[in-house]
C-alpha cells in the first residue's frame, strides 16, 4: 500500500475517549503487573491511531495548504489534540501511582515513567483553551508565511521558489530577491508581530498556570530534556561564541574576498563562489536514482531502508502552489511508515533533504520495533544528530549528486554546519531574552534582536534594507512560532555530528556502527544517556567543541576556495 492508499479517517473523540478511559479504569483497578502491562498495550495502540489519523491530516494538508477538506482536518486536529493531550496525561498520572512500577519498568522501560513524570508538569485542563490558542496562532503564522505570491521575472513566486535568486551570480539580482521578499514580509509585518505577540502573552499565561515563573522551564520540559537546564545551554552558547563566531568571521572575510567585493552585504551571503554555489547536477527522478545508488553502497540496513520508501511512494519532494514550506520527517505509527516533505527547488538543499531528512526517516525506521510511543523517536536534540551525521556520511558518494561541483559542496557543507551552530544560538538567545521578558513588546523584542544579530554575526552588513535594519530579521523563522526552543537542538547536534565526520576520517566503520546503535536506540534513554551509549563527548563540557575545531580548520584551510 502507497502513501496515497493509506486511509484517513477523523478519529471519533467520544469512542476514543470512552475507550481510552475503560483502559485507565482496568489499569487503576488491576490487581498485577501482568493487567497492567495488558491495558498500557491498549493504551498504546489507541495513541498509535490517533497519532496515525492526525499526521496524515498534517502531510496532507502540508502538501496542499489548499484543500479544503484537509484544511478543515487540521482545524480539527488543533481543536482536539489538548483532548487528546488530556487522555495522555490521565494515563501518565496513573503510571506516576502504580505499585508495580518496579515490575512494569522491566517490560516497558524506566523511562516511560520518567517522562510521565516530567510531562504532567506540561499539562493541566486548565490550559486546554490556551493549547488550542496557540496551535491556532502558529497556523496562522503558516497560511500568512505561504500566501506569498511575489511578482518576480515574470511569474508569481512563493518564498521557497525565491531561494535560488537569493544565491544568483549576479548581484543585481541577489539585491532585487532579497528586497522583493523584504517587501512582503515588510508589508505584513505587523501581522506578524502580532501573531508571534500573542504566542508570547498566551504561553506565559499557560506557564503561570502551570507554576512556572516564565515559559522558559515549560518550553525545556515540553520537549523532554531531562538532563540539563537553560543554564548548560548558556554553558553552550558561551563556547559558540568563543570557538565558532570568530572562525565565521574568518570565513566571511575569505568569501568577501573571493567574490571580489569590496563589502558583504546580507544579499551576498547566500551566494557562496564568483562561479557559482554548488547545485545538484539533475532534476527529482534523477537525484532520486543517485539517492538510491548511494544508500545501496553504504549499508545494507540503509538500502532496505530507501526501498521501502519508495516502494511506498513516502516523499513528497517537488515545490508547487499551496505547498506549505520548508521540509520535515513525520512518521505513521500503524504503518511503520517514515515520510519525507521538502520543496525541491534546484540548490544544494535539494540533496540536504536527501541526507538530512532521510536520516531522520532512516532513524524512524531502525527504531520502529519499538511497542512504546515514547521510544519510537528521541528527544529532538537527538534526532537532530540523526539528521546531520548522515549528511556527512553521506560524503563518499556526493560526488554522485554534484559531479564537478563536489568540492564546492564539501566547502560548502562544513562552512554553513558552523553558520548553523551561530544562527541557532542566536535564536536560542533572542527567546530565552523574549520569554524571560514577557513584556518586552513588540519594539523591545526588535531591539533585542539586533544586538543577538550584532553578537552573533558581527560581520553582516544589511545595505540600505529598512525592514532588515529594524531588527526584523527573525519574523520569518517558522520555529519562533511553531515550536519555541527548538531551535538550539540544531547547535548541539551539529557538534555531535562533527564527531561522526572527525571519526570516520580515521575509522569509517566504528563511526557508522556508532551511528547505527543510536539509531536503533530511538528515545529509549535521555540526551546525555544516548551520547554515553553512542561513545559520543557531551557538548556541554568545555572543551568538547574546542577539540573539533583543529580537524575542521585543517580541512578548511586545505581548501584553496578562490579556485572553486
Amino acid at each position: 500500500m502507497t502513501f496515497k492508499e493509506y486511509p484517513y479517517q477523523r478519529p471519533d473523540m467520544q469512542k476514543l475517549q470512552d475507550a481510552f478511559k475503560s483502559a485507565l479504569d482496568e489499569f487503576e483497578t488491576a490487581e498485577s503487573a501482568a493487567v497492567q502491562s495488558a491495558c498500557i498495550d491498549t493504551i498504546n495502540q489507541l495513541r498509535f491511531d490517533f497519532n496515525t489519523q492526525s499526521t496524515l491530516a498534517y502531510i496532507r494538508h502540508s502538501i496542499n495548504t489548499e484543500d479544503p477538506f484537509y484544511d478543515e482536518e487540521k482545524n480539527f486536529f488543533n481543536q482536539n489534540s489538548p483532548v487528546f493531550s488530556h487522555l495522555n496525561n490521565l494515563f501518565y498520572q496513573a503510571l506516576t501511582k502504580t505499585p508495580f512500577r518496579d515490575e512494569l519498568k522491566k517490560q516497558k522501560g524506566d523511562l516511560l515513567f520518567k517522562k510521565a513524570a516530567l510531562s504532567l508538569k506540561t499539562f493541566s485542563p486548565d490550559i486546554m483553551p490556551d493549547l488550542q490558542e496557540e496551535n491556532r496562532l502558529a497556523s496562522d503564522f503558516q497560511k500568512l508565511y505561504t500566501s506569498a505570491q511575489i511578482d518576480f521575472e515574470g511569474k508569481k513566486r512563493t518564498l521557497t521558489q525565491m531561494g535560488p535568486f537569493a544565491q544568483s551570480k549576479d548581484r543585481a539580482m541577489r539585491k532585487k530577491a532579497s528586497q522583493a521578499v523584504s517587501a512582503f514580509m515588510a508589508e505584513h509585518e505587523s501581522q506578524f508581530d502580532a501573531i508571534y505577540d500573542q504566542l508570547v502573552k498566551v504561553r506565559t499565561k499557560m506557564a503561570k498556570t502551570l507554576g512556572y515563573d516564565s515559559f522558559v522551564p515549560l518550553a525545556y520540559n515540553r520537549w523532554g530534556r531531562m538532563d540539563y537546564g537553560p543554564d548548560a545551554v548558556k554553558r553552550y552558547r558561551e563556547q559558540v561564541l568563543q570557538s565558532i563566531v570568530p572562525l565565521n568571521a574568518t570565513l566571511s572575510e575569505r568569501k568577501r574576498k573571493r567574490l571580489k567585493l569590496d563589502t558583504l552585504y546580507h544579499y551576498d551571503l547566500a551566494l557562496e563562489f564568483e562561479s557559482g554555489n554548488p547545485t545538484p547536477k539533475g532534476k527529482k527522478d534523477w537525484l532520486l536514482k543517485q539517492a538510491e545508488a548511494m544508500y545501496k553502497a553504504m549499508a545494507p540496513e540503509t538500502d532496505t531502508f530507501f526501498q521501502f520508501m519508495q516502494d511506498h511512494d513516502l516523499l513528497d519532494l517537488e515545490a508547487k502552489k499551496g505547498k506549505a514550506g520548508g521540509g520535515y520527517c513525520t512518521f505513521l505509527p500503524n504503518y511503520g511508515a517514515p515520510f519525507i516533505f521538502a520543496n525541491f527547488n534546484g540548490t544544494k538543499g535539494d540533496v540536504d533533504v536527501l541526507t538530512h531528512e532521510a536520516g531522520h526517516a532512516f532513524q524512524m525506521f531502525m527504531s520502529r520495533h519499538h511497542e512504546v510511543p515514547e521510544y519510537l523517536t528521541a528527544s529532538l536534540d537527538i534526532m537532530e544528530i540523526h539528521s546531520m551525521s548522515m549528511e556527512f556520511f553521506a560524503w563518499p558518494w556526493v560526488d554522485k549528486f554534484f559531479l564537478e561541483d563536489t568540492e564546492k559542496y564539501k566547502f560548502t557543507h562544513l562552512t554553513h554546519a558552523l553558520s548553523l551552530i551561530a544562527y541557532a544560538s542566536a535564536i536560542d538567545d533572542f527567546q530565552h531574552v523574549v520569554y524571560e521578558n514577557p513584556d518586552l513588546g513588540i519594539e523591545g523584542r526588535k531591539k533585542a534582536w539586533q544586538t543577538i544579530d550584532r553578537t552573533y554575526f558581527p560581520h553582516k552588513v544589511y545595505d540600505d534594507n529598512d525592514y532588515l535594519k529594524r531588527g526584523n530579521g527573525w519574523q520569518s523563522i517558522m520555529h519562533l512560532y511553531a515550536v519555541p526552543f527548538y531551535m538550539i537542538d540544531y547547535a548541539l547536534a551539529q557538534v555531535c555530528a562533527f564527531q561522526y565526520w572527525v571519526r570516520a576520517q580515521s575509522d569509517q566503520q566504528a563511526s557508522w556502527d556508532s551511528y547505527l546503535s543510536l539509531c536503533k536506540a530511538g528515545g529509549s534513554d535521555t540526551f546525555l544517556g544516548l551520547l554515553k551509549l553512542a561513545g559520543l563527548n557531551n557538548p556541554f563540557e568545555a572543551g568538547t567543541m574546542q577539540a573539533l575545531m583543529p580537524e575542521i580548520k585543517a580541512y578548511l584551510d586545505g581548501v584553496d576556495d578562490t579556485k572553486l
